[in-house]
């Protein structure tokens, strides 16, 4: 049984954790320590754990081996520096950090310590995503060209964010830094790091923080992606698009439909795949089984590793340099 202790309950995902975990049967909750001593208490008596208000001494407790941080994105460098020092495996929101320099610098702990590191990037998991993922890798739409991916909700034009979503203190950044990871990390699933980067970000409802944002990317071979991202939109579902010389796909929320040039000795359909890979376990319950089965090994779930991590950060905090200079970033 895998024992957990929970850095901070801050980011909206808390709750989901700590439930998946019960459900899973495979891990056991053991304490808490938040920022916000009040909502610390406040969970701790409902999950019906201990809280700690002193963060070195939740860190040294010998009661758990692993930890998951929902702690604000800020925060991340110096709570899971001194959780990789207490040889504690590392479950952690996205992003690893606000700066690339700061998350090379976790990276390097992590390994160092030989710790199971996991980064929450549930959609590498969608079977409808994977689906896309198996066309590119067997070359099913030729050579590809170009991709769009778009992850957006209406939390600003409808009110219904929190107010602390817009203090960059905490967050690091607004549409870009939080639904942006998504597309991001989408892209880079499909095609690696890309090559070089640019991007604009703006605030038509005038909150502190990024509520619109586009970035724009060269991958590998020439590949043109663009990552969408909005906090003012309402009714759109996941946008997912990928362009090929001889064939296209187009994944709308549920939706999946393949144009190509030849499909069962047709020429020029367009269909719904007949089937989907299945979908992988969320990245909570992967980290989880890693720590029960990886004891002598340790290693990272497939595709939600320290690298995975890296590229991320490096991409993201490159869009917002970009916007603020004008420029574009090479890899």
């Amino acid at each position: 049984m895998l024992r957990v202790g929970i850095i901070s309950a801050w980011h909206v995902h808390a709750r989901g954790y700590v439930e998946e975990l019960r459900e899973s049967r495979m891990a056991e909750v053991r304490a808490i320590w938040d920022e916000n001593p009040e909502r610390g208490r406040a969970m701790a008596a409902e999950w019906k754990i201990d809280f700690e208000p002193d963060y070195d001494k939740f860190i040294a407790r010998d009661d758990f081996s692993a930890v998951i941080c929902n702690a604000p994105t800020t925060m991340h460098g110096e709570l899971l520096l001194k959780a990789a020092a207490a040889k504690k495996n590392i479950f952690t929101e996205k992003l690893l950090a606000t700066t690339t320099a700061e998350a090379e610098k976790i990276a390097d702990a992590i390994i160092k310590a030989k710790l199971i590191f996991t980064i929450s990037l549930p959609l590498r998991g969608n079977p409808y995503v994977l689906y896309v993922k198996k066309l590119v890798d067997e070359g099913g739409l030729g050579r590809v060209t170009g991709a769009r991916f778009r992850r957006s909700h209406n939390g600003v034009s409808d009110n219904w964010l929190p107010d602390y979503w817009f203090d960059t203190a905490l967050t690091g950044g607004g549409a870009m830094m939080d639904l942006g990871a998504h597309p991001v990390y989408i892209l880079s699933f499909l095609f690696g790091a890309p090559k070089r980067i640019t991007g604009l970000t703006s605030r038509p409802f005038n909150t502190a923080s990024d509520e619109n944002a586009v970035a724009v990317a060269e991958f590998k071979d020439g590949i043109l992606g663009v990552m969408e991202t909005s906090f003012v939109t309402f009714g759109v579902p996941d946008l997912l698009e990928v362009y090929g010389t001889e064939g296209s796909v187009f994944m709308q929320g549920t939706d999946v439909r393949l144009t190509t040039k030849t499909l069962d000795g047709l020429s020029f359909v367009s269909a719904k795949p007949k089937v989907l890979p299945p979908a992988r376990p969320s990245p909570i319950r992967q980290f989880a089984y890693a720590c029960v089965e990886y004891i002598a090994r340790p290693d990272s779930p497939p595709y939600l590793g320290l690298e995975d991590a890296l590229i991320m950060t490096k991409m993201i905090e490159a869009v917002y340099n970009a916007d603020r200079n004008g420029q574009t970033v090479q890899f």
